[in-house]
């Protein structure tokens, strides 16, 4: 399969950030499957954000459990196979149903080091139609300071979209 050829993001933040949103929407309209949806997320994230995103990918809510993440599709360095809730930013972020942008992860408390040249990260929830938490977006930067508020505002937005097919 060829591979396609993107247009060039903006370079202004919130532009890309909304730019982005639209092409994940459109390669993901009509897509059944949650994971397909997620791992195109991942890629399109990651390729979007290269000089900044060291891990970008999705820990599911695992459904026998309902108080455990464990990890789904990603792009990046390997990725911790499970993390309870309350646990690390994504643990934190899943039990807190928020986004937790986290400066940095060496001084959050209880931080899971699942690579350590992650500096930075930012965490969103993904909620299925009826309200109830799917999964989490994780980011990591190797970079301290990587993400502010308008990185809050375009993922929140993109995983907003993620289950609209559920």
């Amino acid at each position: 399969m060829a591979e396609a050829t993107r247009a060039p993001l903006p370079e202004d933040k919130a532009q890309r950030y909304a730019a982005l949103r639209a092409e994940i929407a459109a390669v993901i309209a009509g897509e059944p499957s949650r994971i397909a949806r997620y791992a195109s997320a991942a890629s399109l994230l990651a390729q979007a954000f290269p000089d900044r995103f060291f891990w970008t990918g999705f820990y599911l809510v695992d459904e026998a459990k309902r108080n455990e993440l464990v990890v789904g599709p990603y792009q990046g360095t390997l990725g911790c196979l499970r993390i309870p809730f309350g646990k690390g930013v994504c643990g934190a972020a899943a039990q807190a149903c928020a986004t937790i942008i986290v400066p940095d992860v060496h001084a959050f408390p209880g931080h899971i080091a699942c690579d350590s040249r992650s500096n930075s990260e930012i965490v969103t929830p993904v909620f299925d139609r009826s309200g109830v938490l799917a999964a989490v977006l994780d980011v990591d930067s190797t970079q301290f300071n990587a993400f502010d508020e308008t990185d809050q505002a375009g993922l929140e937005a993109i995983c907003a979209d993620l289950l609209t097919l559920d």
